[in-house]
C-alpha cells in the first residue's frame, strides 16, 4: 500500500485483523452542516457535492462563506495520541480523509465518533456515540480512495478515529455487538436465542448460511438470511442450553458455515444465573424480526396472588441489565426493563415506544402481574420516557414516577438535538405537525388518572432540576394527585437512590388502575390514533385535520344511562358500553348537539358516531381508510418486519445509489436500532412471500421494477425527471421526495418510499433524519437540492393525505 502525501497512516497490530492502518492526519471544516430532529436539514457541503461546486479539499481553502460573512476554511487536523481528530474545527463540519491504494481490495473500515459518512461518494452508516464496533467492509479502489466523514458537534471534544483493516476472511462472525440471554438455572433452556453481526466482505450476497452454537455439548443449528454484498448484518441463532446445570460463565463456539463449508468460528461467553438473581431474556421483536432483550430484577419472593409489575425505562448509555441491577429485588413485585433497541436508541419515541410496548406485552404472560398494579418509572432519558410513555398511554399505568427527566425533545436535546419549538412558515409548521405525539406538555392532561412521583436532584447538572419544576407547576393546574421531591444536594445520579427511591415504591403501593366500571370522567388527548386511540371506554378512531391534537371530554351516569361532554379534532368516536346492562337506552350528547340514542344488545357493543355537520351513527370505520391500525406519516412504514426493496431497472449509477442507499439505511438501523432488515431487489420482490410486512422502496416509477405493484394506484407518481401530486406536477432532475402509501391488500403495513426525478434528486434524498427520535414527517414531502442550501425553502410540497387516502380531502402547504 501506498500511503497519499497528505495523509499519513500508521500501521499496527490488532487483535482481529492482520494489518491496520490508522489515519493520522486530513482537513477539517466544521459549522457546515444542520442536521437535528426534523425533516428540514441544511448543509452546504452535499449541496456543494450535489450541483457540482465542490472541489477537492486543500488546507486553507475557502468551503463556504457562513451567513455572518465568516468564511469556512478545510484546516489541516493531526490526530492525537489516542488516534482521535479533535478540535473546533471538526464541530458540525467535515473530516476528509484520502487513502492511496495500489490495488482493487476490499477492505473493513471502522470510524468511531462520526454520524456517517462518503466512502468514495458511496454513504455508509456511522458510530456516532464512539461505540468502536462498526467495522463497515468497503471497496477500495485503485488509486485515490476519498473518505468525508461527517462530524457532530460533540466532535470537538469526544474525537473522531478512522482505520482500515485487511479482513482475514471473506465472511465473519463479529462477536464484539452480541446480544444474548442469560441461562436461568432450572428453567426451560433448550431453544434460546442469541444475535451477533456476520460481515460479507464481498461483492456478491451470502446465501445459504448456517449459524451452528454449542454449548456444554448441546449443539444447534440455525439458517442465517441472506447478509447482501459489502455489508453487515446482525443474525439471530438458536441457543440449546440444557447442558446448563449451575451458576457461572460458559463458553459457546459459533461456527459459520455455507452448505457445509466452514467460513469462520468464535467463541462467546453466556453467563447462566439463579432464578433469583438479576438476569436477561431474548425474543423476536416483531418491528424488523431481530432479536432483542429485556432485563428483570425477579421478585424477592412469589408469595400469594399476583405480583405487582414496574417497567423501568433506562438514560442514555444504559444497558437494559443495568438499569434492572440499580435496583433491589422487591417482595411485592417485579421489575422489568426494556432496552428502547439501544443503550441510546430512540428516547423511548417512535421504534423504543414501540420496544417498550413489545416488552410490556411479552412481560405480561411471563409473570402475569395484577392488572391494577402496574407502574413505570424511568432515569435521565428514561425519566423523558417515563412522562411520554405516561402521557400516551395513561390507561396503562396505576402511578408514573419520572427521575431525573425532562419532559419533552423540544425543551432539551442529545446527539441529535432539539424539536424546534415553532415554524416561521406554513412549510415548517406541518413539518414540526408531524412531531406532535412527542409533546408532552399537550399531553399533559393525560395524567389526571394516575398518580405522578417526581423525583429529581436538586444539584443536577446534566438534567437541571428546573424540568421537574416545570412539570410540578404544569401538575399543579389540574392534578389533585401528585408527589414531588428534590433530592438536597443530588446530582444526575446519586447512587441507586436516583431510581430505587423507597418513597416512590411506597407511593406506587397506594395506587391501583380502576376498573372501567368504576371510571365515569374522560379527558383524553392524542395526536395520532396509531399511536394512542383509546381511554377507557372512549376512543378517537380517525380525526379531521391529521396530527393536530384531538381531545376527548366525556362523563358517563349509568344511572341516567346518558353520555355527554366535547370533542376536538375528532372525525369519528368509538364507545363502548360493556359497563350497561343489555336492553339500556344510553342517551349520548356529544358537543351540545341533537342526542343520539342507543339500545344495548350485548356487553361488547361499541357505537362509532361520525362527524360530518353533527354527529351522526355510523359504521366501524374501513380498514381502506386511515385510523388505529394505519395512519400515515412517513415513518410509519418501517414496521411488521420491514424490508428495503432497491430499483435495478434504471441506468448504472442509478442503480448503484438505490442499493447504497438501501445499504446506508440499514447500517443506521442496525447501529441505532440494534436492528436488522431485508434487502430485496425489485425483481425479487414478491407480494405474497412478503406478505404484511412493511416496505421502504427506494427509486422511482422509471428505475424500480417493484413501483407498479406497490403504489400503481397512489397519486404520487415519481419518474426520471418528474414528480406528480395530483394536479400538481414538478419537473427537474434534482428533485428528492418521500412518501408514504397504504399497502394493498394488507390492513396493517404501509410502503414508504425514498424517491428522487434523478440522480441529484436521489442524492438529495440521502440523509435519513427519518432515525432520529421525534423527528416528524409527514405523509408526503417533496424538496429540491436547494434544501441543503436554504432549508425550508426548498420544499416544494408537503401535506396529509385524507382519512380516505386521497390528497384532495388532506392538508398541505407550499412554498410559492
Amino acid at each position: 500500500m501506498k500511503l497519499s502525501l497528505l495523509f499519513l497512516l500508521a500501521l499496527s497490530c490488532f487483535t482481529t485483523y492482520s494489518q491496520t492502518y490508522q489515519f493520522k492526519q486530513g482537513l477539517a471544516a466544521g459549522q457546515c452542516h444542520r442536521y437535528g430532529r426534523e425533516a428540514i436539514i441544511a448543509d452546504q457541503l452535499a449541496w456543494q457535492r450535489l450541483t457540482g461546486a465542490l472541489k477537492k479539499p486543500m488546507a486553507g481553502d475557502v468551503l463556504m462563506t457562513n451567513s455572518e460573512g465568516k468564511q469556512i476554511t478545510w484546516k489541516t487536523v493531526t490526530a492525537d495520541s489516542t488516534g482521535r481528530f479533535r478540535g473546533d474545527a471538526l464541530a458540525n463540519g467535515y473530516l476528509y480523509l484520502t487513502y492511496e491504494a495500489d490495488r482493487k481490495q476490499a477492505m473493513l473500515l471502522n470510524i468511531s465518533g462520526d454520524a456517517m459518512c462518503y466512502v468514495n461518494g458511496a454513504p455508509r452508516g456511522g458510530d456516532i456515540y464512539g461505540d468502536g464496533w462498526m467495522n463497515l467492509p468497503v471497496q477500495i479502489k485503485k488509486g485515490l480512495n476519498e473518505i468525508i466523514v461527517r462530524c457532530t458537534g460533540s466532535a470537538r471534544w469526544q474525537g473522531v478515529s478512522a482505520r482500515l483493516s485487511l479482513p482475514e476472511k471473506t465472511a465473519m462472525i463479529s462477536t464484539d455487538d452480541a446480544t444474548l440471554p442469560h441461562v436461568v438455572v432450572g428453567q426451560t433452556a433448550d431453544a434460546l436465542l442469541g444475535a451477533v453481526v456476520v460481515i460479507n466482505t464481498t461483492a456478491k450476497p451470502l446465501t445459504g448460511l448456517t449459524l451452528t452454537a454449542t454449548l456444554e455439548g448441546q449443539t444447534l443449528s440455525s439458517d442465517v438470511p441472506v447478509i447482501a454484498a459489502m455489508t453487515l448484518r446482525k443474525v439471530p441463532f438458536r441457543i440449546n442450553a440444557s447442558g446448563v446445570k449451575t451458576k457461572q460463565t460458559y463458553t459457546c463456539a459459533l461456527q459459520l458455515r455455507q452448505k457445509g463449508k466452514l467460513l469462520d468460528e468464535k467463541n462467546i461467553s453466556i453467563d447462566a444465573v439463579e432464578s433469583h438473581d438479576h438476569h436477561s431474556y431474548t425474543f423476536v421483536s416483531n418491528i424488523d424480526g431481530s432479536v432483542q432483550y429485556y432485563s428483570v430484577a425477579p421478585q424477592m419472593s412469589t408469595g400469594n396472588g399476583q405480583p405487582a409489575m414496574f417497567l423501568s425505562v433506562h438514560g442514555a448509555g444504559v444497558q437494559a441489565i443495568g438499569q434492572a441491577r440499580a435496583y433491589k429485588p422487591k417482595d411485592w413485585g417485579v421489575l422489568v426493563a426494556p432496552t428502547n433497541r439501544r443503550p441510546r436508541g430512540f428516547n423511548w419515541e417512535d421504534w423504543g415506544r414501540l420496544d417498550a410496548l413489545e416488552v410490556f406485552e411479552l412481560a405480561r404472560k411471563k409473570f402475569n402481574p395484577d392488572p391494577q398494579k402496574i407502574y413505570l418509572t424511568g432515569h435521565s432519558m428514561g425519566g423523558h420516557g417515563t412522562w411520554y410513555l405516561g402521557a400516551t398511554y395513561p390507561g396503562k399505568w396505576a402511578a408514573i414516577a419520572p427521575c431525573a427527566g425532562y419532559p419533552t425533545l423540544t425543551g432539551y436535546g442529545s446527539a441529535d438535538g432539539k424539536i424546534p419549538e415553532s415554524g416561521a412558515t406554513e412549510v415548517e409548521k406541518l413539518l414540526l405537525r408531524a412531531g406532535n405525539a412527542s409533546n408532552v406538555i399537550e399531553l399533559a392532561r393525560n395524567y389526571r388518572s394516575l398518580g405522578v412521583y417526581i423525583h429529581h436532584g436538586d444539584s443536577d447538572k446534566v438534567v437541571p432540576v428546573t424540568y421537574a419544576q416545570q412539570m410540578r407547576k404544569v401538575l399543579g393546574e389540574f392534578h389533585k394527585d401528585f408527589s414531588y421531591y428534590e433530592y438536597p444536594g443530588g446530582s444526575h445520579w446519586f447512587g441507586n437512590e436516583s431510581v430505587d427511591w423507597l418513597p416512590i415504591f411506597d407511593y406506587f403501593r397506594w395506587h391501583h388502575i380502576q376498573p372501567d366500571s368504576a371510571v365515569h370522567v374522560i379527558d383524553f388527548t392524542t395526536a395520532n390514533p396509531a399511536i394512542s386511540s383509546q381511554y377507557r371506554w372512549a376512543s378517537v378512531l380517525q380525526q379531521q385535520r391529521a396530527l393536530e391534537f384531538s381531545r376527548l371530554q366525556l362523563k358517563r351516569d349509568r344511572k341516567r344511562k346518558t353520555i355527554t361532554g366535547t370533542t376536538a379534532n375528532v372525525s369519528i368516536l368509538g364507545l363502548s358500553f360493556g359497563d350497561f346492562s343489555k336492553g339500556d337506552t344510553i342517551t349520548i350528547i356529544i358537543d351540545q348537539e341533537k342526542p343520539v340514542k342507543y339500545v344495548v344488545t350485548a356487553p361488547e357493543d361499541n357505537l362509532y358516531l361520525h362527524k360530518d355537520r353533527q354527529w351522526q351513527r355510523g359504521e366501524k370505520p374501513s380498514v381502506s381508510h386511515k385510523g388505529v391500525d394505519r395512519n400515515g406519516t412517513f415513518k410509519e412504514a418501517f414496521n411488521h418486519r420491514m424490508i428495503f426493496v432497491y430499483g435495478t431497472t434504471g441506468d448504472q449509477n442509478e442503480n448503484a445509489w438505490a442499493y447504497n442507499k438501501a445499504r446506508y439505511d440499514a447500517e443506521i438501523w442496525y447501529y441505532r436500532g440494534n436492528g436488522a432488515v431485508d434487502m430485496v431487489a425489485d425483481k425479487d420482490f414478491n407480494a405474497d412471500i412478503y406478505k404484511d410486512r412493511g416496505v421502504v422502496l427506494y427509486g422511482n416509477a422509471t428505475t424500480n421494477a417493484a413501483w407498479k405493484k406497490l403504489l400503481g394506484n397512489c397519486p404520487i407518481q415519481v419518474k426520471r425527471g418528474s414528480v406528480k401530486a395530483g394536479a400538481q406536477q414538478f419537473e427537474g432532475n434534482n428533485l428528492g421526495v418521500y412518501f408514504t402509501w397504504p399497502r394493498a391488500g394488507s390492513n396493517i403495513a404501509s410502503v414508504a418510499v425514498v424517491s428522487g426525478t434523478g440522480l441529484q434528486g436521489m442524492r438529495t434524498a440521502e440523509a435519513n433524519q427519518y432515525f432520529a427520535a421525534g423527528s416528524g414527517f409527514p405523509d408526503y414531502m417533496i424538496f429540491s437540492t436547494e434544501m441543503l442550501r436554504n432549508g425550508a425553502a426548498g420544499v416544494k410540497l408537503a401535506g396529509f393525505y385524507g382519512n380516505d387516502w386521497s390528497l384532495e380531502n388532506g392538508t398541505s402547504a407550499t412554498n410559492k
